[in-house]
């Protein structure tokens, strides 16, 4: 059995294309600020810099609160 092997061809490198930086910063922008938001939802929404008033936001995060390691009690 005779085997034959293909000579080496010459390839261009693909080069991926890049991304501008102007349709990133809004996103980037957007989900920092949404970030932010949650990260005050779970963390400090309760007493005295309570933002909405009673208990009903502290009771839906507890268990996220405490997944995150934030004291609540």
């Amino acid at each position: 059995m005779a085997q034959t092997v293909a000579p080496p061809t010459a390839t261009t490198p693909v080069i991926p294309a890049k991304l501008p930086i102007g349709a990133i910063a809004p996103w980037a922008a957007f989900f920092g600020i949404l970030m932010l938001v949650l990260l005050y939802f779970v963390g400090a929404e309760q007493g005295a810099t309570s933002v909405v008033s009673g208990e009903n936001v502290h009771e839906w995060v507890h268990d996220a609160r405490h997944l995150l390691g934030f004291p609540c009690h």
